[in-house]
Formats: C-alpha cells, structure tokens, sequence
C-alpha cells in the first residue's frame, strides 16, 4: 500500500479575507485600518448616513437603504437598519 502525495496546481495559495465595516463605528475601523496600511485585506464599507461614506477610505461603499432612510442615519433603530439592509440585499 503506497499514498501518493502531490502538489496542487494552484500556484498560490492565500486566504482571502475581506473587512466588511457597517454603520459609523465599522467605517471609522476600515479608515484606521487603511490609514495604518494593513495590506492583503479587501475593505469593504456599508452604511445608511450617506455623508459617512463620503469620508470612507475604502475601495468598496455600499450605500444602504438610499429610499428608506434617504441618506440619513438609522437613528440607533435596528429595524430602520434591517429595512435599510434588505433593501439592497443583492449588493451586500
């Protein structure tokens, strides 16, 4: 009995991790992140308050909830935020 052992064909092998900040405190973490130059992360931003993610450094913004909360915050209301997240659900 004989185990063959060989190396995949894939030449490089690396995990593939994604930051995914939401809401005010998430988005201020990604920009610590990116302002401390954290490298081989894709930074990823989601928020209600559209004048929030004017200040993201990240690649990647997700605007939620553009017709529920019309740009605004969710106001600390969690059922606001689930309505805003549903809303463009296909894009999370």
């Amino acid at each position: 009995m004989s185990i063959n052992l060989h190396k995949p064909d894939i030449t490089e092998l690396k995990p593939r991790i994604t930051v995914f900040g939401v809401g005010g405190g998430g988005g201020n973490a990604v920009n610590n992140m990116i302002t401390a130059g954290l490298r081989g992360v894709e930074f990823v931003v989601a928020n209600t308050d559209a004048q929030a993610l004017t200040m993201s450094k990240a690649e990647r913004i997700i605007q939620l909830g553009a017709h529920v909360t019309e740009g605004l915050g969710a106001g600390s209301q969690p059922e606001v935020g689930r309505a805003a997240a549903e809303e463009c659900i296909d894009e999370i």
